[in-house]
């Protein structure tokens, strides 16, 4: 429902020009945010939370390629505000339900142009809009975050990059927690970033609905202290084949303008959240709130679940009468194995296809996929196969035609490692030609989330995320048990995370080594477990062998029997850096999972959230010696009733389970 509002200001519009300024109020529903909008020499917005000021005024423009400036010197010609309060259906996210509540401020200009600003309880969004014939070249745009002092950030550095640029990256990186005046000019961060915004409040800065456009870096500004600026790849003018095995389409020039879009379009969102509860950012929905809404009028047939995966545990299976490897008898007993535990699908990750030559129709010798298709068939199990991104995007109609025929149930599409506007439009392409032939899409080696799992329900999982996978490589200095504290905070808000957890060796502190063929977690067995449930990922690898599985059957049976998409989520505790617990729902059982840092952490669970009556717990706890031996731990059985408290033992880089189940 929405209802709109005239502006007293317009008032002052039809009537002239008073003042040079024109300025313009908004605030969220609930009124602790507020925003001001000024058009004048320059068009800016700030940002405050409970009348305390968190964004100063900052200038916002995109200019054209030819010349023309869209912001400075404005002509208002009307303005007009709405209100919204609706319900979206979200049937593979982390509730089944998002309520999307705004007010909205929608100023339209002379020369067919305009600026939308929405303010929600839990932070603000803009996005410039067009209504012009033909197309226009956008040569630059300025995106402006003034914070109002040096204010603390978790800041993702761009690493590496194709030929050292680093506009062609994998966007994996851990955070570096650094002063905004401390932040290395000379590399660029991608988001999202988070930073202090005063005393007690966090404010993360992200992109929504990342359309036929380039996605958005941060930098320092050099003219003017605590700002962070936009910055955007420019178009491809060239590329060339290289990179990973010859998967990736390499940049080698670029054109003087960052998107060749429509003339008549809505811009990506520019998206601010605002929080003084750090648990809440762990269940945010508001990027979802953002994107555009489904193109999929049947869903039907879209099952998330979990994936038997054999990469990270290099195919390293043991006590059979077969040679392990990239062959069927290897596939089969991992499809067996799934069958077995319920597990949805089995992936064929990199290897199946004949290497250098990044095409999907030429398959090694040792493979049939057909075969496995039907065996996996037969047991209930799906295919899915992993595809560079150039092989997979030189013949995708016929790629995902011929396999779709075959049966196979989607594509792992990895080594992107780009988002300008070329990239951006092939995951666009790749969604859409995907779809019509109804398989899934897990991206890897991909820019972070921006609401596409909302607009094309099929895409189920992105990367963009420092995943357990560094761990079969990484030196010790890497430490992932303070980055599993930090990324449900930052980059999980942008969406689902393809972490790919699960491991069953488990390193306590000073016991970690990075051993490819038989690689290691840092951190305790039930943390482990309980990335299960604190990260948000609706296609779910189960990382480790299922030789080693099968020696662990208790943790193997709550990993395989829990849900990848949830009814319900409520954040129950959280501080960035140091702990988490979230409690997700999925029909009327419901799930726990808690992890600590580095440091050994006592925690009062209150079940004060579920709904009345008694339940039946399983839960997993750090053993006695878990801060020596990762692996120990407790399996306990209790009964608890909604409204009673327990206490927690988190040993380091430890974690806990559990399952509730209504009696």
């Amino acid at each position: 429902m929405k209802r709109t509002i005239p502006l007293i200001l317009v008032l002052l519009i039809v009537c002239g020009a008073i003042d040079a300024q024109k300025k313009f109020n908004i605030s969220s529903p609930d009124g602790r945010l507020t925003a001001e909008v000024t058009v004048g020499e320059q068009l800016t917005w700030s940002l405050s939370h409970e009348g305390e000021q968190l964004i100063q005024p900052s200038p916002v423009s995109l200019t054209l390629a030819d010349g023309e400036q869209l912001g400075p010197d404005a002509r208002v010609r009307h303005a007009k505000q709405e209100s919204a309060d609706e319900t979206i259906s979200s049937p593979f996210w982390i509730s089944s339900e998002v309520r999307n509540t705004y007010n909205e401020l929608a100023i339209s200009f002379r020369g067919d142009w305009g600026i939308t600003f929405r303010l929600y309880d839990d932070g603000l969004a803009y996005r410039f809009r067009t209504s012009r014939k033909g197309t226009l070249t956008i040569a630059a745009e300025e995106a402006n975050f003034r914070f109002t002092g040096d204010r603390t950030a978790w800041v993702p550095y761009v690493k590496g990059g194709l030929g050292g640029d680093q506009l062609q990256s994998s966007f994996e990186n851990t955070y570096v927690h650094t002063p905004l005046s401390q932040i290395d000019r000379e590399r660029l961060i991608f988001l999202p970033l988070l930073a202090d915004a005063s005393e007690g409040k966090r404010l993360l800065i992200t992109e929504a609905d990342l359309e036929s456009y380039p996605g958005m870096y941060l930098t320092p500004d050099k003219q003017t202290p605590n700002t962070l600026r936009g910055l955007f790849a420019r178009v491809p003018a060239a590329v060339e084949q290289g990179g990973h095995n010859m998967l990736q389409m390499r940049v080698t020039e670029r054109e003087e303008y960052i998107a060749k879009t429509e003339g008549s379009r809505s811009f990506p969102w520019r998206v601010c959240l605002v929080t003084d509860n750090d648990a809440s950012l762990a269940a945010s929905d508001m990027v979802y709130r953002l994107a555009s809404p489904s193109r999929l009028a049947d869903t039907s047939w879209i099952k998330p679940g979990k994936v038997a995966w054999e990469w990270w545990n290099d195919w390293n299976i043991h006590d059979v009468d077969f040679k392990s490897g990239i062959n069927n008898d290897t596939y089969k007993y991992y499809i067996d194995f799934a069958s077995e535990h319920g597990i949805e699908y089995v992936i064929l990750d990199e290897g199946w296809a004949v290497n250098l030559k990044a095409d999907l129709m030429q398959v090694i010798p040792e493979i049939n996929i057909p075969e496995l298709v039907a065996y996996g068939r037969d047991r209930g199990v799906g295919i899915i196969l992993w595809a560079g991104y150039h092989a997979f995007d030189r013949d995708m109609e016929e790629v995902c035609r011929h396999y779709a025929a075959m049966g196979v149930k989607g594509f792992k599409v990895d080594f992107m490692d780009r988002d300008d506007q070329e990239l951006v439009e092939f995951i666009y392409r790749a969604a859409e030609t995907a779809a019509r032939h109804k398989l899934l899409l897990d991206f890897h080696g991909i820019y972070k989330p921006t609401g596409l799992s909302r607009t094309w329900p099929n895409v189920l999982n992105f990367e963009g995320v420092h995943g357990l996978e560094q761990l079969k490589w990484s030196p010790e200095s890497i430490d992932m048990v303070n980055y599993d504290v930090t990324v449900p905070f930052i980059r999980m808000v942008a969406g689902p995370m393809d972490y790919t957890q699960g491991a069953m060796r488990n390193a306590a502190r000073g016991s970690y080594r990075p051993v490819n063929s038989e690689p290691m977690s840092q951190g305790t067995r039930c943390r482990q477990l309980a990335l299960y449930v604190v990260f948000n990922s609706p296609i779910n690898m189960l990382c480790d062998s299922p030789t080693e599985y099968m020696l662990e059957p208790e943790s193997l049976e709550f990993i395989a029997s829990i849900p990848t998409v949830w009814d319900e989520t409520v954040p129950l505790t959280g501080r960035v850096g140091e702990h988490v617990t979230l409690a997700r729902r999925s029909g009327s059982d419901w799930y726990i999972g808690g992890i600590t840092g580095w440091e050994s952490r006592d925690m009062t669970i209150d079940f004060s959230f579920l709904p009345a009556g008694q339940y039946e717990m399983t839960l997993f706890r750090d053993g006695a010696n878990a801060h020596r031996k990762g692996a120990d731990y407790r399996k306990e059985l209790r009964k608890i009733e909604s409204g009673e408290s327990i206490s927690l033992h988190l040993a380091p880089g430890g974690g806990f389970a559990a399952k509730l189940r209504k009696i």
